[in-house]
């Protein structure tokens, strides 16, 4: 009889200790891993990346610069040094970091180190951020081979990841918000006035002028 409680108490514990490392298993397998990249306007890189299939989230925020909690007044007044950026957030075993920094790429001007379409200014440069050496590597080798297949020179930098800080609430999925705003088009809600402010700037136009086909975002706007 004692033999065969500890039988029993051996399975149940080979059981428990199974499911223990299945559950462990599942919470690595879904915890996503994060890319950071600076592309110009932030409500755009958001629409553009939220778009993808494996992507499960975007925050626009600010990065790269030395003031601690800025806002977006004070980013876009310039001196801060930092950048409009969005971590964009993906399941690694339904895309790739190789392929959301081959997407960006061809979404912005890679060759403007000046800003973005009709934003200018430091917080409106491009960049992607890594954090570790293999990252470095696989940006750069990325980098490398989108400047052969553009055949110019690209000047987004590769840099070291820096405090993010969150953009205001107000900037969270802008492109696809329903608060009135006033606008130089007149009162129009956000995902609208996102709209307007999208083609005014010209930012498809030129991305399209630089990749033709290969843009990945630029045919949906």
């Amino acid at each position: 009889m004692r033999n065969s409680d500890n039988l029993r108490l051996g399975v149940l514990f080979g059981l428990l200790l199974l499911v223990g490392v299945m559950r462990g298993h599942d919470a690595r397998a879904q915890q996503p891993e994060v890319l950071v990249v600076a592309g110009g306007c932030f409500w755009c890189v958001e629409s553009d990346f939220e778009s993808v299939a494996g992507v499960t989230g975007a925050v626009s925020g600010y990065t790269g610069g030395v003031l601690k909690n800025p806002s977006y007044k004070q980013v876009g007044q310039g001196g801060t040094g930092h950048y409009e950026a969005v971590q964009i957030f993906f399941d690694p075993e339904k895309v790739s970091r190789e392929t959301l920094v081959e997407l960006f790429f061809r979404s912005v001007d890679p060759t403007d180190a000046g800003g973005q379409f009709c934003d200018r200014g430091e917080s409106y440069r491009t960049a992607i951020f890594v954090s570790n050496k293999a990252e470095t590597a696989l940006v750069e080798q990325v980098k490398a081979q989108a400047q052969v297949d553009l055949g110019q020179v690209i000047v987004t930098p590769v840099l070291q990841a820096a405090p993010f800080y969150p953009a205001e609430a107000y900037h969270q999925d802008y492109y696809k918000g329903r608060k009135l705003v006033f606008t130089r088009f007149g009162p129009k809600r956000q995902a609208e006035a996102y709209k307007r402010y999208r083609q005014a700037c010209g930012r498809d136009a030129r991305v399209v002028q630089l990749w033709g086909d290969a843009a990945p975002f630029a045919q949906a706007h």
